[in-house]
């Protein structure tokens, strides 16, 4: 290694090591052994959604067990097919694996996975950046920039932390870059490069937010576009680097991308139109570009005030792909307004996926990114810039702006002295906005006239990274002063443990609507027909949630034994068992006086061809749901129409596989409290039967006179097919990771 290579190594050493400890630095109190000064992630999404389906993955694959099914929330659902489920995502698995090490699963270990994915992006945007510069003598200094301001500007300390899938979906956005870059970088598209960029591409998508991963898909192709124009690379190659890089990110993600498709066109999500899909960033959002927190708790668009100095010079500069990140967060910032902007409506219709996501603001991802990259564009320019006079405007367009910023923050001043409670915090942002632009103000006249100095190099990354840990870090919205196993505790509560002591041997559901917090019964092992998944099939949520609190219907079809409320009666005939007083009110255990078993015959059916219609029989008082079923096809079975001899018992049950013993005098149907859904099959004594539809939702079989054992299995087509094209691709993968590293 000659001396040039060795500075070059140890300088990207030195800049690693420096992202490593500001990492530190900014998790500090998540890692701390001590208690008094520990922190956890507020409860919210992350603990109700994804520590408690976390616990669920932990369950079953610390079993050897694949979770197709989860019985414990939404009265069921497909757990492979719910994306931010995250089944095969493989760092998820990482995590099972070191908390099996570890004693077992926890609310730290998927925070320390949360910390881990922040480290990884800034690395993985480091190293991009560095390539994408390799040719400016300040490259390391503009690719450590780049990192800090992504890794730690508003958008990935805000919202994304607490839902978790949105940032582990974000964060493959620089390495999928850096594929596409190296696969442009010279002549013909190198397949190689396209492939690492597929590979990252299907890890976001593993990741589970398939929001955050349509963009990415959409940016990632763009930039592949705009390279091979730029390198006047021909249309055949661009198409073929396209197929290639959609064939490899299919191909990874496919294993719960099918299902996952299949899902959607199921669910009340999909029942969503336009004005429910269009909500985004109001206009003055834009304002915390500058002033951080003057709108609202999280201030995504908001990556430094040195930073937007920079991505001025880039553009000015036209630095390499400059153009491109510009555009990007053009477009990305135009569609994060949502409805409040007419990009939305316009594209509504036109661009394909768009119609399937709410909540626009998190277009915010690809302003971020795209900023953080042309920020370092600028550093790197700006630092070899070659023009006095150019250098000498940008100062003064700088001063221009520190001179805007303090003249708000005086205004905020008298407003503040005039009514101290509503002006005292904008005061505070508009006074620390100026100062950072003071500060700004300053080092860039010494860096732009001794770019070479490492001193002042040193001080603008300080400069940053102070700034944006000074706003970001320990933020009140994100962080609780709770260490975190008394943010959650995995042991069950008294009242959850006293229906889990129910020493009867037939499944049962519980309303968990009170007592049972978000979808926590995956981690107490109860199977409560309630859950805040985003996504809920549509049959079961029009039943549950046609009357939300006092639901007799719904506790009837789901086969509810337990219900937690915060009234001491119950429409339906009950007893309180046990009482836990809160700080928000007390919380009463009823059972149920008759509860109807999971698995029940009926001798009468009502047919109906709709599930609207079957609704709407159901809402009649007249109705009675123990009389005669709600089938959605006439049955083949003539049924004696009157009630008749007979019993159904629940022999085992597996959220997989679920064994029945039947036994009528006459022809009957079996009702199950169980999802209609595609994948689950029935046998009757092995003879396989088809599943009718029932009550809008539910499973139905026909039962002949005699005695059977019925055997429902889970094991969705699209599953299997996807889990066969991932694993092709995957071995593919290695197998080509592989040869270059021997070529090496």
């Amino acid at each position: 290694m000659n001396r040039v290579d060795k500075f070059v190594h140890n300088t990207d050493a030195r800049a690693v090591a420096a992202l490593i400890l500001l990492w530190l630095l900014f998790f500090w109190r998540l890692f701390t052994p001590i208690v008094a000064d520990q922190a956890s992630l507020a409860k919210g999404d992350f603990s109700g959604q994804f520590v408690a389906f976390g616990a669920y993955q932990y369950q079953r694959i610390s079993q050897g067990e694949i979770p197709l099914w989860n019985p414990y929330n939404n009265g069921g659902l497909p757990f492979i097919a719910d994306t931010q489920a995250a089944v095969f995502y493989p760092p998820r698995w990482l995590t099972i694996g070191l908390s099996a090490l570890g004693g077992g699963w926890s609310y730290n270990a998927l925070q320390m996975e949360m910390t881990l994915h922040v480290l990884l992006y800034t690395l993985l945007m480091y190293l991009f950046v560095r390539r994408l510069t390799l040719a400016d003598p300040r490259s390391p200094l503009a690719a450590l920039c780049a990192a800090v301001i992504i890794g730690y500007g508003g958008y990935t300390t805000g919202y994304p932390p607490l839902q978790l899938a949105v940032l582990e979906a974000a964060i493959w956005l620089p390495l999928a870059a850096l594929g596409i870059l190296e696969a442009t970088r010279a002549g013909p598209v190198a397949p190689r490069f396209i492939a690492l960029a597929g590979f990252s591409l299907g890890l976001s998508w593993l990741a589970g937010h398939p929001q955050t991963s349509w963009f990415l898909t959409y940016l990632v192709a763009a930039y592949l576009a705009y390279r091979c124009y730029a390198g006047r690379v021909g249309w055949r190659q661009f198409l073929g680097g396209l197929g290639l890089l959609s064939a490899i990110a299919f191909g990874v993600t496919a294993v719960t991308l099918l299902p996952g498709l299949e899902y959607l066109q199921l669910t009340a999500r999909e029942e969503l139109g336009f004005a429910a899909k269009g909500n985004g960033f109001p206009i003055k959002d834009i304002v915390q570009f500058v002033f951080p927190g003057s709108v609202s708790q999280w201030s995504p668009l908001y990556v430094g005030l040195p930073a937007l100095f920079f991505v001025a010079v880039a553009v000015f500069r036209n630095e390499s792909d400059s153009r491109f990140w510009l555009i990007a967060a053009l477009v990305g910032l135009l569609h994060s307004l949502g409805e409040n902007s007419a990009f939305y409506s316009l594209t509504y219709n036109f661009v394909p996926g768009l119609r399937f996501f709410r909540g626009q603001e998190r277009a915010a991802f690809v302003v971020a990114n795209s900023l953080a990259v042309l920020a370092g564009l600028g550093i790197a320019a700006a630092t070899t810039w070659p023009n006095h006079l150019y250098r000498k405007r940008a100062i003064r367009l700088w001063a221009a702006f520190t001179a805007l910023v303090s003249g708000i923050a005086i205004l905020a001043f008298f407003a503040w002295t005039a009514d101290a409670d509503t002006w005292g915090d904008l005061f505070s942002i508009a006074l620390r906005s100026a100062l950072v632009s003071l500060v700004a103000l300053l080092l860039l006249r010494r860096l732009l006239a001794d770019p070479g100095r490492l001193t002042y190099q040193l001080a603008m990354a300080a400069l940053i990274a102070f700034e944006l840990f000074s706003v970001n870090m320990d933020h009140p919205a994100v962080y609780d002063s709770l260490p975190p196993d008394q943010q959650l505790s995995m042991a069950r509560p008294r009242l959850a443990q006293r229906i889990l002591d129910d020493v009867g041997d037939q499944p049962f559901r519980v309303d968990g609507f009170i007592g049972i917090e978000s979808n926590h019964a995956s981690i107490y092992g109860l199977m409560d027909m309630r859950g805040i998944s985003p996504l809920f099939l549509k049959g079961p949520y029009h039943i549950i949630h046609r009357n939300y609190v006092d639901n007799p219907l719904a506790w009837e079809l789901f086969a509810v034994k337990y219900v937690f409320s915060g009234q001491d009666t119950l429409s339906a005939p009950s007893q309180v068992i046990g009482i836990e007083h809160e700080q928000d009110g007390s919380v009463y255990l009823h059972r149920l006086n008759d509860p109807r078993p999971f698995a029940r015959l009926y001798y009468a059916a009502e047919v109906v061809d709709s599930d609207q219609w079957a609704r709407e029989l159901m809402d009649d008082p007249r109705f009675d749901e123990r009389e005669k079923l709600v089938v959605h096809q006439a049955p083949f079975l003539n049924l004696p129409g009157q009630a008749a001899g007979g019993s159904a018992s629940v022999v085992s049950f597996a959220p997989e596989e679920i064994v029945i013993d039947v036994a009528t005098e006459e022809n009957a149907l079996l009702s199950v409290s169980l999802p209609q859904y595609p994948g689950w099959t029935a046998a009757l004594n092995g003879e396989p039967v088809p599943i009718l539809r029932a009550y809008a939702g539910l499973s139905a079989i026909e039962a002949p006179a005699g005695r059977h054992v019925l055997t429902l299995r889970f094991s969705p087509n699209s599953y299997r097919i996807g889990a066969v094209i991932s694993a092709i691709i995957w071995i593919g993968l290695a197998l080509l990771a592989l040869r270059i590293l021997l070529r090496r």
